[in-house]
């Protein structure tokens, strides 16, 4: 088969690249390398059936080219991470909304299928534990930069749902809750990487907030296995589904843990979220994903323990 990955050289993009070459297909990605690097292709990118384009998914004349010539596409290429997008807000609005208007546009036109990579952030600030995939939204201000990102990935949904319902279009949306693994880096707000390398080195685990806040982190092995069996389960087309586990821990609580695994020095210190990100941030108290959906269409949940997720994360930096 024929599979065009945008985003591909990002952490979970470079890790379903690999996956589906294992699998025997003809693998296209492209990616802008804004928040992807190379070193996450570099194990395959020489492999006959790997393609690479860089290059962004706003040009349309590009994804055209890029899209024609496949039979599925997994549209993973979005601005990632709290920091990047609140660096970033106008490039963020205008990747996330019109690169997905684009791959949609043209798959449509191509006959492609589609899996649209949406986000936990859609649920925001509600307090409803655990999050079904239909359960309202609850936004904060316009004027906080990070609920933008949330409303950027709804107008994506709504996109696919409309190509869905309006042109038979078979477009698959899954919701990621805090993937993590080999490959991922800190350097754009993500909690896990980043405890992890500065306890490798004696450095400051730094906490945001009172550390009471509560995620779940899936390994991205699990969860690619699980974009794969998605997109190939006709039943799926027009669903949306949250992609996650249910283990839960507190970031506090996260911290020690890392820093015990670790065997490390490290000290744990606090910041407001004011003096890490910007004033009048938000954040959620606790986001953990109903799995129940997922589980019905395609038998799925998550392999990996979170203490497996971090033995491997460690293994992975320490080399």
């Amino acid at each position: 088969m024929r599979i065009l990955i945008t985003g591909g050289a990002g952490f979970i993009g470079s890790h379903l690249a690999e996956k589906l070459l294992e699998e025997g297909n003809n693998v296209y990605v492209i990616d802008n390398l804004s928040t992807g690097r190379l070193e996450n292709i570099e194990s395959f990118k020489d492999k006959p059936k790997f393609h690479l384009t860089i290059g962004s998914v706003l040009n349309r004349e590009l994804m055209d080219k890029l899209i024609s010539n496949v039979d599925q596409v997994y549209h993973l290429a979005a601005a990632v991470g709290v920091k990047y997008i609140i660096e970033n807000p106008l490039l963020s609005l205008k990747t996330n909304i019109g690169g997905t208007d684009n791959v949609l546009e043209l798959c449509n036109k191509y006959k492609a299928k589609a899996l649209i990579a949406s986000t936990s952030e859609i649920y925001g600030k509600s307090e409803q534990v655990p999050f079904s995939e239909t359960d309202d939204r609850l936004l904060g201000s316009t004027h906080i930069s990070r609920w933008g990102y949330s409303c950027s990935k709804a107008i994506d949904e709504f996109l696919a749902l409309a190509f869905y319902r309006e042109k038979k279009l078979p477009v698959v949306i899954v919701r990621c809750f805090n993937t993590v693994g080999p490959r991922q880096t800190g350097q754009y707000g993500m909690v896990l990487p980043k405890f992890i390398k500065a306890a490798l080195l004696n450095q400051p685990l730094i906490i945001y907030g009172t550390g009471e806040q509560t995620r779940c982190f899936a390994d991205v092995s699990d969860v690619i296995q699980a974009f794969i069996k998605l997109m190939n389960t006709p039943e799926c087309a027009g669903e949306i589904f949250n992609v996650g586990t249910t283990e839960s821990i507190s970031i506090s609580a996260l911290a020690h843990k890392v820093k015990d695994m670790c065997h490390s020095k490290s000290p744990i210190d606090y910041m407001s979220y004011n003096d890490a990100f910007e004033e009048g941030f938000e954040d959620m108290m606790h986001r953990e994903p109903n799995l129940s959906k997922i589980k019905k269409y395609i038998d799925w949940e998550p392999k990996l323990k979170l203490d497996d997720i971090i033995t491997r994360m460690i293994e992975y930096y320490e080399n």
